[in-house]
């Protein structure tokens, strides 16, 4: 059997959202069990040089549903302006990038495949192919950024292992 566009993005995209979801949801957790205000996370960073939690999840939406958004017009561009989301809202944003993938069809995104677009940044041009931009460059993002997101928080003392990052796995049935 063939593996589709639609398998190695969108469901690779789920699965990732879902661990971000999860770990989240278990920062959460954390703060309230431990009177951590969970405002102090967004703005932390593993190291000074690197941009804060806020970034790390509004990049795992953006690489992932917005990615898809971005083969759709034909160009993909880092998000321009980053919104001051608190710890709710960055939960929330990842909730609609889920809701947005699981209402894609694998119709639709099997028919992006071979198509022209662009990531562009100021000047810079880098041409794609639809699959070519998805998986050299959306999926390796949303892994860093993802990565980086779970740990900022085990920096802050969330109780998180390698199964919490996974997210649900594709079991045979």
């Amino acid at each position: 059997m063939a593996i589709s566009l639609y398998d190695v993005s969108v469901t690779s995209f789920l699965q990732v959202l879902g661990g971000v979801s999860g770990f989240l949801d278990r920062g959460l957790t954390h703060c309230q069990e431990n009177a951590v205000d969970p405002e102090s996370l967004v703005a932390t960073r593993l190291n000074e040089t690197m941009l804060p939690f806020r970034f790390q999840v509004i990049s795992v939406a953006h690489h992932s549903l917005g990615a898809i958004e971005g083969v759709q017009a034909g160009v993909f561009r880092p998000p321009t302006q980053i919104e001051p989301l608190d710890y709710a809202g960055l939960q929330a944003l990842v909730a609609e990038a889920r809701d947005g993938l699981k209402a894609l069809t694998p119709e639709a995104v099997n028919a992006l495949e071979g198509r022209d677009m662009a990531f562009v940044m100021g000047d810079l041009r880098m041409p794609f192919t639809a699959e070519g931009f998805l998986m050299s460059f959306s999926l390796p993002n949303l892994h860093f950024h993802a990565t980086t997101a779970y740990d900022i928080l085990r920096s802050q003392g969330v109780r998180l292992g390698k199964r919490d990052y996974l997210g649900q796995l594709r079991l045979k049935t």
